[in-house]
C-alpha cells in the first residue's frame, strides 16, 4: 500500500471549495484568493511526522494481512482479509490527517480574514485571476507551531 498524497490534497482542495462556497456575498463584492493545497499540505510542520506515522500504521496492517493471509488456503477470504486491513489503513490515515485539514483550513480562514477575501479557490482551478495566499498560509502554519 502507499500513502495517497493525491488523495489527501484532493480532499484539502474539496475543505477550500467548501470554504469558498460558504460566503453568501454577490460575486461583484467578492476578493478572491488563491492557494496551492498540496503545497500548503507539504510545508505544515507537522506533515513529515504524519507521514511517518501513516507509515507504520500501513506497514502494520500489510504484515498484520500477510499473516492472516498465510494462515487461510481459501482465495476468498485471503481476499476479504486483504480489503479489511487496506480499509483499516485507510480510516487510521484519514484520522492521522484530520487534524492537519483542521490547521490549514483555520489558517487560510485567518489569512482570508486579514486580507479581507471572501473566496478561496485552489489555484490549480483558476485561470487567471486571484490574490495568492499560499505562502501566507504556510507562514500562520509556521506562526502556530512556532508558539506551541
Amino acid at each position: 500500500m502507499t500513502i495517497n498524497v493525491k488523495r489527501a490534497a484532493a480532499v484539502l482542495a474539496l475543505g477550500v471549495l467548501l470554504v469558498a462556497n460558504a460566503s453568501g456575498i454577490a460575486a461583484a463584492q467578492e476578493k478572491v484568493g488563491v492557494i496551492d493545497p498540496q503545497k500548503v499540505l507539504f510545508q505544515h510542520p507537522k506533515f513529515q511526522e504524519v507521514q511517518r506515522q501513516i507509515k507504520s500504521v500501513v506497514d502494520k496492517k500489510q504484515q498484520e494481512a500477510r499473516t492472516a493471509i498465510e494462515q487461510t488456503s481459501d482465495n476468498q477470504q485471503k481476499q476479504q482479509i486483504f480489503e479489511k486491513k487496506r480499509q483499516e489503513a485507510a480510516m487510521e490515515e484519514q484520522k492521522l490527517m484530520e487534524p492537519l485539514f483542521k490547521d490549514i483550513d483555520l489558517a487560510i480562514r485567518t489569512v482570508a480574514k486579514l486580507k479581507s477575501i471572501t473566496v478561496v479557490l485552489d489555484k490549480g482551478q483558476v485561470f487567471f485571476g486571484g490574490t495568492d495566499i499560499t505562502e501566507d498560509v504556510i507562514q500562520e502554519l509556521k506562526k502556530k507551531y512556532a508558539t506551541n
